[in-house]
């Protein structure tokens, strides 16, 4: 759940997580009394025609039902052709409500004979969000050598974000997550759950696979996260799966007549790069004093390698900032930190419906990557050797890429000052559930292709879809993956061995 994958991409601490263990796996028990959703309003507008939302009370702790429990927000569009076959249960990587609503269309074809059921995940949008109170990042006045300085700062980050979130952020991560999924199942009257799962809803989906493996259905997982690598190891592969994005762009852009980087792949690289310093060194600035850094540059042009429909306004916008415009690429938007708690601008959707904090995101992002890696440094770490540490790896990040690889490094002490989280997903190891379909993107930004294999093995049962294409996950982006996911959810037809879909089909 990163801001590399979905809406978190890159992508995504739980104080007290309770470790499951795998030799002890939760399996559904269907109790003679099915938790019962409350239909009601929708939080989001626009809403399209026949969506209903709802509410459904889940244990805040499901090892100790007593303390409390927690609302998530659920959505349902009903099949529009004939009687439905069943709920198709969806998670795009974040909140679930706000992105079908955005573009149900998508999902028509599937929708004919499948209900269209989302949810926010706990600490998510509308499902009782966390917050940081503003910001996360550590103060720029602190030395790049201050490593005292910055490791009490983030200390002081954890801490404000458990102020700020209340008492579901200790049980916050896709262990708790899965099981409120199944609580979902069981409220629909579904015998087995039938998931479409997106980026980080891809864990998710695996994560289930593991605990639920005899309620598992038909399961299509696309834009496939890790299952086991550490913080650090996740970052470097991002940070390679990004610069790998941005290689096949420079050589589609080279390949045009108007490439402001000319027609050397190798060069325009170069060229990029230079870019990112020079700014970073002597920023553009606007006539209202604002500054556009090296660092802005790299924010918009990740969020462009998202999708190769935004290629054509990053070849323009580059080519605009090179010459001194950057309204182009500030246009195409990037990661940007949210205001201050008191100066965010909170969504108030209506009489009784949940408030969502401007930093709901970020704050989200990093409790639920926290919660689910078991590792740590070690806390008792002198800075000095927490810096020597980080610095060992610099070397390396910048090998993958000179423009992603700082920031990517920077996500490695993301969790320092919090607790451990579990190890259940690390030890996942073909669990016995269903066959599923894993679809991978060759050039994906955010989940490399590499980690589409590895998911794959870990869960023993799976088909590999290979997309050839370029952007995050592969069923917005092309028809071919749309139909093998589609059939598969509708028919239960999914064929052996690994297939594929050529780019632009």
């Amino acid at each position: 759940m990163r801001r590399t994958r979905g809406w978190f991409r890159a992508a995504v601490a739980a104080c007290g997580l309770v470790l499951v263990s795998l030799g002890a796996t939760p399996q559904a028990t269907d109790g003679p009394a099915p938790p019962r959703i409350r239909w009601g309003d929708c939080p989001e507008r626009p809403i399209p025609d026949g969506m209903r939302c709802g509410t459904l009370d889940v244990p805040l702790d499901h090892a100790a039902p007593a303390k409390g429990t927690v609302t998530l927000a659920v959505a349902r569009i009903p099949a529009t052709q004939g009687a439905s076959r069943g709920p198709v249960l969806l998670n795009f990587g974040g909140p679930g409500i706000a992105s079908l609503a955005a573009d149900p269309t998508l999902f028509a074809d599937l929708g004919k004979h499948r209900d269209l059921v989302t949810f926010d995940p706990r600490g998510v949008g509308h499902s009782e969000p966390v917050s940081c109170g503003g910001s996360q990042e550590t103060d720029p006045a602190i030395a790049p050598h201050d490593a005292a300085g910055r490791l009490a700062a983030l200390r002081a980050v954890a801490r404000r974000c458990a102020l700020h979130s209340g008492p579901v952020l200790p049980y916050i991560g896709t262990v708790n997550v899965s099981r409120d999924m199944d609580l979902i199942r069981r409220a629909l009257g579904a015998r087995k759950l039938d998931y479409l799962g997106f980026s980080y809803g891809t864990r998710l989906g695996a994560v289930y696979a593991a605990q639920f493996p005899r309620t598992t259905g038909r399961m299509v997982l696309d834009g496939v996260d890790t299952l086991t690598e550490p913080l650090a190891e996740q970052a470097l592969m991002s940070a390679r799966g990004q610069q790998r994005a941005l290689d096949h762009f420079l050589g589609w852009c080279t390949r045009r007549n108007d490439c402001v980087y000319g027609t050397n792949t190798r060069t325009a690289k170069r060229k990029v790069d230079a870019l990112v310093a020079r700014l970073d060194e002597e920023p553009l600035v606007g006539q209202d004093g604002s500054h556009f850094t090296g660092q802005d540059v790299v924010a918009s042009v990740g969020t462009a390698l998202y999708s190769r429909k935004l290629w054509p306004a990053l070849a323009d916008g580059l080519k605009d900032v090179e010459r001194g415009d950057p309204i182009g690429l500030l246009q195409l938007g990037g990661p940007m930190e949210p205001p201050p708690q008191d100066q965010d601008e909170d969504q108030d959707e209506g009489q009784g419906q949940v408030k969502v904090p401007a930093d709901n995101g970020p704050a989200a992002q990093t409790a639920v990557n926290c919660a689910d890696d078991p590792d740590r440094g070690d806390d008792t770490a002198t800075p000095a050797a927490v810096r020597e540490e980080v610095e060992g790896l610099r070397d390396e990040f910048l090998a993958a890429s000179r423009i992603f690889g700082p920031n990517q490094l920077l996500t490695v002490l993301s969790c320092y000052g919090r607790p451990p989280g579990t190890d259940f997903i690390r030890r996942i190891d073909d669990p016995g559930a269903p066959r599923m379909l894993l679809v991978g993107t060759r050039g994906d930004p955010a989940t490399p292709y590499e980690w589409t294999e590895e998911t794959a093995r870990r869960l023993g049962s799976a088909v590999i879809l290979d997309f050839k294409g370029d952007g995050h996950t592969g069923y917005a982006e092309s028809p071919c993956v749309r139909d093998y996911a589609n059939h598969f959810l509708v028919d239960g037809r999914l064929p052996a061995g690994t297939r594929s879909c050529p780019a632009g089909q």
